[in-house]
């Protein structure tokens, strides 16, 4: 398994060997040339006359104790050697471990997201199913009802009332179909639901400027990154609503060039004007959280950048080729 671990070490390694073997070239070329100087110097002699007159002192023997002081240099530099490769070898095993963890940890985290997504289209499935054409009947027997009562019989009333209630319960399970699974995502793609979801929320917000930018190519993306680039949008826009207290709401999503050649990211940058957060506190928000673990179980990061009074933005990068 190619790991980026491993890879990085291996593809030292050629550069790494070509230095050893110009160092000990310069080593033996060095040794060369003073051997040929001594020789020509006769340089042995030269210093035996130097220090015959201070014969006391034992210089002669000073050959014999620089020898014994290069060959421990030698297995000195010899143990040194031996010890840093036994490292550099424990420090691979230990980048491929942390990145095989970091690979499963991914692989968990996307089973967890494609899990979760799945239940979430079967409530939604269920909801429109069951409880809709439920509502549906009550709501026609109820309408059924208020035709057989005569004029101005107290029970009119009560059947209105039960109609207009029918109505509300059934706009708030599809506001949570809609929650559950974005509309016209599968159908008219991410570009149609995303419009849709800005198109909701203007409703909602009226006050709210939403600028929407997609670049093109976004609905080429397979259903992974369709639902992580929703749910993005979807939590963020929520976000603002709750707490910012913005007036202007820019949201941009493009293909870009990733910083491997030849491969593509998505880049999404969603900013408010809002009151903004402490960094350090919205961390350990649920929303900021769950967003975090969709992008990054696709092989993505995500940052944000705020503080007090200077508004909220959200970055983030998927990369499109994740395997």
């Amino acid at each position: 398994m190619n790991t980026p671990g491993s890879a990085a070490p291996a593809a030292a390694n050629p550069g790494r060997s070509r230095k050893a073997w110009r160092d000990i070239v310069v080593v033996v070329v060095v040794s060369a040339a003073a051997a040929m100087l001594c020789v020509r110097l006769n340089l042995s002699e030269v210093v035996l006359s130097w220090t015959r007159p201070e014969e006391r002192f034992q210089l002669d023997e000073l050959p014999g104790i620089l020898l014994v002081v290069a060959v421990g240099l030698c297995w000195f530099s010899a143990r040194r050697y031996a010890e840093a490769r036994r490292e550099l070898a424990l420090r691979r095993m230990a980048e491929a471990r942390l990145s095989e963890a970091l690979d499963t940890n991914r692989r968990l985290a996307r089973q967890y997201v494609d899990t979760q997504e799945s239940e979430h289209r079967a409530l939604a499935r269920d909801l429109h199913d069951e409880l809709g054409q439920y509502l549906n009947a009550i709501k026609i027997d109820a309408v059924a009802l208020r035709t057989r009562l005569p004029a101005h019989d107290p029970a009119d009333a009560s059947a209105l009332a039960m109609i207009d209630n029918i109505a509300r319960v059934e706009n708030a399970v599809l506001g949570l179909i809609r929650q559950l699974r974005p509309a016209g995502l599968d159908e008219l793609g991410l570009r149609a639901a995303l419009e849709h979801c800005i198109e909701n929320w203007r409703g909602r917000m009226p006050t709210l400027a939403i600028a929407l930018n997609l670049g093109d190519g976004l609905d080429g993306l397979d259903e992974r990154h369709r639902l992580a680039l929703y749910r993005l949008v979807q939590e963020s826009l929520t976000n603002v609503a709750r707490h910012a207290r913005a007036r202007h709401v820019e949201v941009r999503i493009e293909r870009v060039a990733a910083t491997v050649a030849g491969s593509e990211e998505v880049a999404v940058r969603i900013a408010d004007d809002g009151c903004g957060v402490d960094v350090a506190q919205q961390r350990r928000g649920l929303g900021l959280v769950g967003m975090r673990e969709r992008v990054e179980a696709l092989g993505g990061s995500l940052a944000i950048a705020s503080a007090p009074g200077e508004g909220f933005t959200l970055a983030a990068r998927l990369p499109v080729d994740t395997p």
